[in-house]
Formats: C-alpha cells, structure tokens, sequence
C-alpha cells in the first residue's frame, strides 16, 4: 500500500533565512554594536561579538544547506560595511558579498537578498536616520552600487526587513536603538522606509528589469478575543491595520494611508512588489480594554492553554499561516514565506512545528494560493537582537564559545523534506507523530 504524501510544486524554493548582524560577527560600524554596549540593552548584556563569524566561514554553513536539500538562501548585506562612510565604497567588502553570493549560486542555492535588515551606518545615524526623508536619496544610491555590482548574481531582492517592526521597536517601544518613544516619529519612520523601498524598487528594475523586487514582511494575526464583542472586533480591526495592512496598502496602491500620511499618493510606490514576503510566527488574542490607551486600547494576550514556544515568544498557531496566505491570496502576487519558525533550544517542538506549519502552507497551495517558496528561520542558531543569545531559531545548534555546529533533529526533518520535495507519513511518524491524524486524517 503506497504511503499518503503531500507533494510540493516543481520548482518549489526551499530554504533558510538569516541577517547580516545576526551572523556575520563584529559588525562594528552599526547601530546595534553601539546599542549592545550599553547594560541592560540585550538580555544577559549579550553582545553578538563574533557572531557565527560567517564574515570567514560563511561557505561552511552553506555547505550544511546543500545537504539539506535546500535551494535557497535568504541573507542580507550589511549596509554600514558596504558604505562604511557616506559616499565612500568598500571595495573589499562587496568583493566578500559577491564571494558569498557566488557560493550559493555554486551550491544551488537560489539567493534571495535583503538590502535593509535593522541595522543602519554610524553615519547615517548622525544624520537622524530613518526620521527624515533625507535618508531616502542615500538609501537609494546605497541599492543603486549594490545592485550595479551585484546584481548579475541576485534575482530576487527583498528591499526592507520588516519595516513595520523596526519602526515600532525603535521608535515605538523604545526597545531597539535609538531607543526612542514617540508614536508619531514611528509612523514617520515607517514612511520614510517605504518611501525608500519604492524609490529602491525603481532603481533595481532600471539596472535588472528582469529582477523579482519586493519586501519581507510581518504579518500576525489579530483576533477579538469575544468574535460577537462590538468592542473586541474594532479592537482588533485596529493593530490589523497598521500592522499589517498599511504597509500592504502602500506596495500594492502607492498610498501612505492614515495615520503615515493623509492619503498621500506616491507614484513610485504603486505596484511596487514582485511577489510578498511574508514573516509569520504567531497571532494576538486582543480584547478592548480602556485602561491601554497606549495600546489603542487593546489588551493583547495569548489563548490560555496555548502551546507557547521558548520564553513566550508567541503561541504556536499554524492555522494562522493558512487564513494569512488565504488572505493574501486577493493581491494576485507571487508569495514567499520568508521567515516561519520558533524558538525551541531543546528541538523537542521543532519538528511538529515544521509539519504543523507546511501542511497549513500545503493546505493553501492546494486551494490556488501562489505559494512559490519557503525560508525557515533560521539556518543557524545566531544572536537575536534584544534576546541576545537566549532565543535559539536553528535549525543548526551553535556553540557560541567553540563555533561548533549540531544539525538538530528539526533540521534533520527539514533536510529530509527539502530533498523530497514532500512531507510523507514515514516522516511524520518518525519525528511527530502525535501530528499524524492531523495532517493525514484518515
């Protein structure tokens, strides 16, 4: 009797993300090296140091990749060694981009390259940053050298990491540098970025009009705690929409809605993405609660009973994957999963975590989602901003001290789907299957 199995497309991209200052090691003309110094910034008052010192041995880890099966990488540049000062190129840093660039392609590995992921130059910071357009025109010159001098290598660009994240930790929340606390100055700092993600976009088809250009975005989903509350379901409605729909609204219309702008209408911006990226990890339970003004008045909270991953970092929610791809699926774009994944140091969640979640992908696929790839975060466990390295996302095990690797057990399950191009019984069996009845009912 042949064994049921969920067959991905041909061609599907399978793969892993990572970012610059999480592995690259002394990143030392950023933003966030600065930031780490200061105690009580990072859990522990980590420092990301050497990183998983992939500035020497990058190869290494795309080596264990490839014998994953995988086909793909997602990374980023780092900005502030590319243009170290402004208006001056690193020769030697692009070449080391261009090495590593090179060793995907040589591997198999399809590269998918992130040109802003959280971290700025010094000097950009001094010249305010994200806060006024002026960073606009400079982005834009940065994206111009790099794809002029890359570009024959990259086909895929994803422009900004997570710009609606980066605005409300840094500027919001006050969690990441500068530290800030202004709700205004974020929604600023979130038009800037997509004011510079479009003029970015419109640079790069200049040089490569056949090149795939969109953004890595974060996606949640936000559900009223009481589905018949007049009060919860608005509650809801609200961080839905400038979490995850403003940025959507300004890639797809060119509209900077309220509260980025007044309806401004940003001619670069229309039809600004390729394809949608999307990082999803977890949903919000929100109920209306009038003591969180700060909040829009919307309490947060996790279902009680929930599955949490490691050190709460979110509810484990695979079916939110599924109503998120369905509901993208209305924008006719391609769609990369650019990052899904957990913290889990003891990988006892992982693998369940990966089938729970591909299925849900699958589920989508089946039903005419255009679901063209998927990059798990992450390759390798690296340091993860303010957790510092309490949060291990690999699926390599990283000993920070020796830079040994352990492939762990999820990661040995994502090879084995990886090279199969499928997720078979056998496999679930092997490595979850308290799952079984779910993803193969019957």
């Amino acid at each position: 009797m042949e064994q049921a199995m969920m067959r991905f497309p041909q061609g599907f991209l399978w793969g892993t993300a990572t970012s610059s200052h999480q592995v690259e090691g002394n990143n030392t003309n950023n933003d966030w090296w600065e930031w780490e110094k200061e105690p009580g910034h990072i859990c522990g008052d980590h420092r990301s140091g050497l990183a998983c010192d992939w500035w020497n041995r990058a190869e290494d880890d795309f080596d264990l990749a490839r014998e994953m099966g995988q086909n793909a990488h997602r990374l980023s540049l780092e900005w502030s060694r590319i243009e170290p000062r402004e208006g001056e190129w690193d020769d030697d840093a692009i070449a080391r981009y261009r090495q590593m660039l090179a060793g995907l392609r040589e591997r198999g590995l399809e590269p998918m390259v992130t040109l802003h992921h959280f971290t700025n130059p010094l000097w950009l910071v001094e010249k305010g940053g994200w806060e006024t357009e002026a960073v606009v025109p400079l982005f834009e010159r940065y994206v111009t050298k790099v794809a002029e001098e890359l570009g024959d290598l990259v086909e895929l660009w994803s422009v900004l990491n997570e710009p609606n994240v980066y605005a409300i930790l840094s500027y919001a929340g006050g969690r990441w540098p500068p530290g800030k606390q202004n709700l205004l100055l974020a929604f600023r700092v979130l038009s800037n970025m997509l004011l510079a993600h479009g003029r970015a976009y419109q640079a790069i088809h200049r040089l490569q009009p056949r090149a795939k250009v969109g953004i890595a975005h974060a996606v949640r989903v936000f559900d009223p705690a009481d589905p018949s509350s007049r009060l919860d379901r608005p509650a809801a409605w609200i961080p839905d929409y400038i979490f995850n729909r403003l940025v959507l609204i300004a890639l797809i219309e060119g509209v900077l809605a309220f509260p980025l702008a007044l309806n401004r209408k940003v001619p670069d911006l229309v039809d600004s993405a390729d394809f949608l990226g999307i990082n999803y990890y977890t949903r919000d339970m929100v109920a209306f609660d009038a003591s969180h003004p700060g909040e829009l008045f919307g309490r947060r909270f996790y279902p009680e009973g929930a599955e949490m991953s490691d050190g709460g970092y979110g509810e484990v929610y695979p079916e939110g994957l599924y109503r998120l791809l369905k509901r993208l699926a209305a924008y006719d774009k391609p769609i990369y999963i650019t990052e899904n994944g957990l913290p889990d140091e003891d990988d006892d969640q992982r693998p369940r975590f990966i089938l729970t979640h591909l299925a849900a992908m699958h589920r989508a696929i089946e039903e005419g989602v255009p679901v063209k790839g998927y990059f798990h975060w992450s390759l390798v466990d690296n340091f993860e901003w303010a957790e510092g390295w309490t949060l291990r996302f690999g699926l390599i095990a990283l000993n920070v001290e020796t830079q040994e690797r352990t492939v762990r057990r999820g990661g040995q399950l994502y090879g084995e789907i990886c090279h199969a191009n499928a997720i078979t019984q056998d496999m679930v069996r092997r490595y979850a299957p308290e799952v079984l009845d779910k993803i193969f009912p019957g």
